[in-house]
């Protein structure tokens, strides 16, 4: 259908107002992140059609691999070009002399041309072209072609409007660009995280197979003791290694920070620690706290020397109760308390027995100190006062 020349058919202040109106709506349509960069395409130029009164408008993409500018969307073309086919990319055609120099490119009247003319636009009648550059981050991606079948030049608010348009599909471009950078990142991110996570399975996978030969070894060792004594230290040694390897399998393959909440190893703790007598009760209170696998470890160990001097020494027959608190205590410190309701000591520790000496050496790591206590009501009270992490909650 051949309309009227364009920017005829309107007053001047008519046609401005369609155009700002339209691009106000392409504006709005750019900002959506839903809208995809084909639909804009396909969307924008319908309405350069609509804007400019013109029946034909195409969006031409530079391929670098071909060197060539390919149809992308368009409006009024036959079926079967949109998608299809390419234009030249070179000085000597109007949309390649557009995309060269990164200027407007008008052709008032394409029977009496120097450009070389495309087959398909006399095929559709076209008579005249307008052509802007659309710009991507400081660089030429393609063409915006409006093509009429009237003779003429357009106008200088058409060649306006027509470089707005451009520069709306060079955003969208711009924004999907940005999006799909991100989204890749985040795959790459995930896989990064997927592959760590599997390195770190793997790890612990060979950590608890060696700790469990340890203990077999301890536990053999142990069964060939010829004394009690020696015995006794053999069943120490494996408690200790026993703590230390309930500790590493509180790490989290999904947790990158490698962080052991310290309330859930304690209970796992405590309920691993051999009860040689009956009726000795275990008890659990503690604050949820994150700490590293290097303050983990000797708190474990700590714990678990006191809490297994106390099933051993403090109670009769009778047996009785053992209660292992942890919470925050004062300003930025933490309070890790073992008490027992048995005999109490019947003299003060000697400052050189080998379980004071353990656990407060073990307290130095984590920057701590060790009290121990006799209550007025009797018991023994393990007291270890240490700095509070960071992340503790």
């Amino acid at each position: 259908m051949t309309k009227p020349r364009p920017d005829d058919a309107l007053t001047e202040n008519q046609m401005l107002r369609r155009h700002r109106d339209i691009l106000t709506d392409l504006a709005r349509l750019a900002s959506m992140p839903t809208t995809s960069r084909q639909e804009f395409f396909v969307e924008i130029t319908r309405r350069i059609a609509d804007a400019i009164e013109i029946d034909h408008v195409k969006l031409l993409r530079f391929r670098r691999e071909r060197g060539d500018l390919f149809l992308e969307a368009g409006v009024g073309w036959r079926p079967g070009l949109v998608k299809s086919v390419a234009f030249p990319a070179d000085m000597s055609s109007h949309a390649g002399r557009a995309y060269q120099t990164g200027l407007p490119v008008a052709v008032d009247d394409l029977a009496n041309t120097a450009f070389r003319v495309d087959p398909s636009l006399r095929d559709h009648g076209i008579a005249s072209v307008l052509n802007v550059p659309i710009a991507v981050d400081n660089a030429t991606w393609g063409v915006l072609e409006a093509d009429s079948t009237v003779p003429g030049s357009f106008s200088d608010n058409t060649v306006e409007f027509m470089n707005s348009a451009a520069a709306l599909v060079g955003l969208v471009i711009h924004r999907t660009r940005v999006e799909e950078a991100h989204a890749e990142a985040l795959a790459d991110q995930a896989q990064e995280v997927q592959r760590r996570q599997l390195l770190l399975s793997e790890m612990q996978h060979r950590v608890k197979n060696n700790f469990q030969m340890i203990l077999a070894m301890i536990h053999l060792q142990g069964r060939n003791a010829q004394s009690e004594p020696s015995r006794e230290v053999m069943r120490k040694l494996g408690d200790s290694v026993m703590a230390m390897a309930l500790a590493h399998n509180q790490l989290s393959p999904t947790q990158p920070s490698q962080l052991i909440d310290l309330a859930t190893y304690l209970s796992a703790l405590t309920a691993n620690i051999e009860k040689p007598i009956e009726g000795v009760l275990l008890e659990i209170d503690a604050n949820e706290m994150q700490v590293g696998i290097d303050q983990a470890v000797p708190i474990g160990l700590i714990v678990n020397e006191a809490v297994t001097n106390a099933v051993k020494h403090a109670f009769k027959e009778g047996g009785g109760k053992v209660h292992v608190e942890l919470m925050n205590h004062g300003h930025g410190e933490a309070l890790l308390k073992v008490s027992d309701n048995g005999s109490g000591m019947s003299e003060p520790p000697k400052s050189g027995s080998s379980g004071q000496n353990l656990m407060a050496a073990l307290a130095r790591q984590i920057r701590g100190r060790v009290d121990l206590e006799t209550p007025p009501g009797g018991g023994t009270v393990v007291r270890v006062t240490f700095p509070r992490p960071a992340t503790a909650l």
